[in-house]
C-alpha cells in the first residue's frame, strides 16, 4: 500500500498525546490531514483541522481516502469498522496488542469492502518528498530521501536502519511500507512487493524480513517473476527455535519460518540475501548495474 501526497488523511483519535505529536509532524511534512475523530470533542478544532464525531461525519465533510488509527487496542475493531462503513479506501492501524479475533473480524470486513489495510502493529508508511502516515521519521533527510528504491519492512526500526544505509550509499526511497510485526496482517510482504512492482516510481526493492511466519517465502514466489531486482535482509539468523524474538509474528515452530527456510526460498527466487543491513547500498548498486 502506497499513499500519495494528494490523498486526504483522517486521524482517528487525533486529540491524544501521541496522535497530536505525530499529526503535527505529518502536517509539517506535507501530509494532507483533513480532520480528526473524537466523539467527545466533536465540533472543535485541533491542530487547525476540524474534529468530527465519527468517520461518517468526516467523510461527508472531507471525502478522505486514508484513515490512520491512534486508538487503544480494545477500541480498534469498532473504530476500523466505522471507517470502513464510512467508505475509507486505505486504513493504517498503528496499534499493537489488539485481540486476534478483533483483527480477523476487521480484516474480513475490509476485504469484503475492498479496503486496503496496513498493520496492525505497524510504524506506518512514507512516500519521501510527498507525505508520511504513522510514526515514520520521514522528515529526517539522513534516513528518508526521495528516490527510486522501494522498501518493505516488518520492523519499523530495522526498516529505518536500512533506509539510513540506502541514503548513505547515495540512494533514496520511492516508498517505505511498514507492514507490521504481528502474525496476522492486512498487507503482507507479497502484497507490498506487488504494489512496488507495479509502481512506476520504483526501480528496485529491498525486503526487510525476520524469522517466523511464511511472509518471506510467499513473497519469494512472486519475486521470482519480477523484472525489477529485489534484495533482502532477514533478521534472526541466530535465534533459538520456539522462542518469540521481538514481534508477535516472530516465532519459529519446527522447520517452518526459520532463517534458513526463508533465505533458501528468497535465493532460489533470484533475490540477493544480505548478511547485514549495512550491505544494502552495495547490493543495490550491483543489481541495478545488471539491469
Amino acid at each position: 500500500m502506497i499513499v500519495r501526497g494528494e490523498e486526504r488523511v483522517l486521524v482517528q483519535g487525533i486529540t491524544g498525546r501521541q496522535a497530536t505529536f505525530w499529526t503535527e509532524r505529518m502536517q509539517a511534512y506535507g501530509t494532507k490531514i483533513v480532520g480528526g475523530v473524537n466523539p467527545k470533542k466533536a465540533g472543535t478544532t485541533h491542530l487547525g483541522v476540524p474534529v468530527y464525531g465519527s468517520p461518517s461525519e468526516a467523510m461527508e465533510a472531507t471525502g478522505f481516502e486514508v484513515s490512520v488509527l491512534f486508538i487503544p487496542p480494545l477500541a480498534v475493531r469498532n473504530a476500523a469498522l466505522d471507517a470502513i462503513d464510512a467508505g475509507v479506501r486505505k486504513l493504517v492501524i498503528l496499534t499493537e496488542h489488539i485481540p486476534v479475533q478483533d483483527v480477523m473480524y476487521l480484516l474480513a470486513a475490509a476485504r469484503e469492502n475492498k479496503v486496503r489495510v496496513l498493520g496492525p502493529n505497524t510504524a506506518g508508511l512514507a512516500t519521501p518528498g510527498e507525505c508520511f502516515v504513522g510514526f515514520m521519521p520521514a522528515f529526517n533527510d539522513r534516513v528518508f530521501r526521495p528516490g527510486r528504491i522501494g522498501t518493505i519492512s516488518r520492523s519499523g526500526s530495522l526498516g529505518t536502519l536500512v533506509c539510513l544505509n540506502l541514503v548513505r550509499a547515495g540512494f533514496g526511497q520511492s516508498a517505505f511500507i511498514g507492514i507490521g510485526g504481528d502474525a496476522i496482517l492486512g498487507t503482507t510482504i507479497r502484497d507490498a512487493l506487488e504494489d512496488l512492482d507495479n509502481d512506476t516510481h520504483t526501480d528496485a526493492v529491498v525486503i526487510v524480513g525476520e524469522i517466523g511466519g511464511s511472509f518471506e517465502e510467499e513473497a519469494a514466489e512472486y519475486a521470482a517473476s519480477m523484472r525489477k531486482p529485489v534484495v533482502a535482509f532477514v533478521a534472526g539468523s541466530a535465534s533459538p527455535a520456539g522462542k518469540r524474538m521481538g514481534h508477535a509474528g516472530a516465532i519459529v515452530m519446527g522447520n517452518k519460518g526459520t532463517y534458513d527456510s526463508k533465505r533458501k526460498a528468497l535465493e532460489e527466487a533470484g533475490v540477493r540475501v544480505l548478511a547485514t543491513p549495512s550491505d544494502v547500498g552495495g547490493a543495490i548498486t550491483q543489481v541495478l548495474g545488471r539491469c
